[in-house]
């Protein structure tokens, strides 16, 4: 009886490492398609997202910033407080809130989450949102899933890894499994754009149909899910997300947007440098694959994105006030920071290896952040002076076309919601205190929530926004 116990101890020592052998071996991330062999008629790209409402005078677009369940419950904030923002149509007198005009959402990290969501299921989110992520201790439930005994051979192949196990996690319990085939299907706006950051070129990586372009895929079929996680793989703490670089096919022409940009080396460097970045994809022998993970490497805000779109003549943004279509171009910032204040110059000591990795990480992610808002609003502030210059040159002229036109007559509103603005310091210190992991209190989020709201009602250019849409009282019909 021992000896056959013994064998039969044997036999199954033997099975499991067979099957552990045969786990490590299948285990791999999720292949991306490729593009299509005929040119499809559905792509998720701006232009195929109709608009909200009957037209595009007023062009509002959101970014959410990266740090973890703090900027996603800070998001979810503004998007609150937009809801509850009723203003008046300029062009026809409808009633409706500011919620309802916003087109385009650009994100990163944490705030990829309320951005992938508000999109896929809309007003939902303001039932659900809480108890499916905000409330959860999602960093927990990933921990013991990377525990769990039966995810280890899958972890030890080269080809998967905890990133994958998150996605996993994500699609099941946050975004129901859909993918962005589903977000095209449900063809509303706004238009989101997850972002991530390419390892070897550390630049953004932008989940469109554009960028995938690029890499011969097809996104349509890729889940929302795995998207939200590269755009959230924080450094050292998760891996990246990979995807297969395929050949374009015959039909597929890259934008003569890289191509001209190829000869600004000397006129603009940084739109230079991006297109060499971009055009690399393009080799599939020499890029056959693509690593991608926390979008905040290369922009914590999510905000440079939009800011291609505008001061690229083909991009959607200046599209729309260069054509006259739009009077009003609308961008607000939503930038919870990237973690609490430092400590460490209140220490003889000098700061331990993970202290300094995690600064390493996030220090230039607030410096450039900063920079890139200043940018955005000198463009604005040319903007204003280029249509008061034109207002000058009328009254003064004989005649009007004595005057240059402005070909750009949109008028544009840098709204800076930042946790930084909170007036009270105790207040700012406790929200800046809270951390940027993927687990909170439900008091932390409540706190958050209502500093979104404080702070829009604080805000100078927000205030000023509202005082040009005409928006009336609540209380108004």
């Amino acid at each position: 009886m021992p000896s056959v116990r013994h064998a039969l101890r044997g036999a199954l020592a033997a099975l499991a490492a067979a099957t552990a052998a045969v786990a490590v071996g299948c285990a791999h991330f999720p292949a991306t398609a490729p593009l299509p062999s005929q040119k499809p008629a559905a792509r998720y790209a701006f232009e195929q997202i109709p608009a909200p409402a009957v037209d595009d005078d007023l062009f509002v677009c959101l970014t959410f910033s990266g740090g973890g369940t703090r900027a996603a419950a800070f998001s979810y904030g503004v998007l609150q407080k937009l809801r509850d923002t009723p203003i008046v149509r300029v062009k026809d007198g409808r009633h409706e809130t500011l919620l309802d005009e916003v087109d385009c959402i650009s994100s990163v990290s944490g705030g990829s989450f309320t951005a992938a969501y508000y999109a896929l299921f809309g007003a939902r989110i303001f039932q659900d949102y809480r108890g499916i992520f905000l409330d959860r201790n999602v960093e927990g439930e990933l921990f013991w899933k990377v525990a769990n005994p039966f995810n280890w051979p899958r972890l030890l192949s080269p080809y998967f890894s905890r990133i994958d196990l998150a996605a996993e996690l994500y699609a099941g319990t946050i975004f129901r499994n859909k993918t962005y085939a589903d977000l095209l299907a449900g063809a509303h706006r706004p238009f989101i754009i997850l972002n991530a950051t390419d390892l070897a070129t550390g630049d953004g990586f932008e989940f469109t149909q554009d960028q995938f372009d690029l890499i011969g895929s097809d996104l349509g079929a890729l889940p929302i899910a795995r998207a939200v996680a590269a755009s959230s793989a924080f450094p050292f703490l998760l891996t990246p997300i990979s995807f297969t670089n395929h050949s374009g096919p015959g039909w597929y022409k890259p934008p003569a947007s890289l191509k001209h940009a190829a000869s600004d080396y000397y006129v603009d460097r940084r739109r230079y440098t991006w297109a060499d970045h971009q055009s690399t994809y393009l080799d599939k022998d020499a890029t056959p694959y693509v690593h991608v993970m926390d979008g905040g490497l290369a922009d914590n805000i999510g905000l440079r994105a939009l800011e291609r779109q505008l001061q690229d003549p083909t991009g959607f943004v200046a599209r729309r006030y260069n054509l006259g279509k739009t009077s009003r171009v609308v961008f607000i910032v939503v930038d919870s920071k990237s973690g609490e204040p430092a400590t460490y110059n209140r220490k003889e000591s000098a700061p331990g290896l993970v202290d300094v990795a995690f600064k390493t990480a996030t220090t230039s992610m607030d410096n450039f952040s900063t920079e890139t808002i200043e940018f955005l609003r000198d463009r604005q502030r040319e903007l204003d002076q280029a249509r008061q210059d034109v207002e000058v040159c009328k009254q003064v002229a004989r005649t009007p076309s004595d005057c240059p036109s402005f070909a750009a007559p949109a008028q544009i509103h840098v709204v800076d919601v930042n946790l930084e603005a909170i007036s009270d310091p105790a207040r700012r210190a406790r929200l800046l205190s809270i951390g940027t992991n993927f687990s909170l209190e439900s008091g932390d989020v409540d706190l958050l929530i209502a500093a979104a709201a404080e702070l829009l009602d604080q805000n100078p250019e927000f205030q000023k926004l509202l005082a040009a849409l005409r928006a009336p009282t609540p209380s108004a019909p």
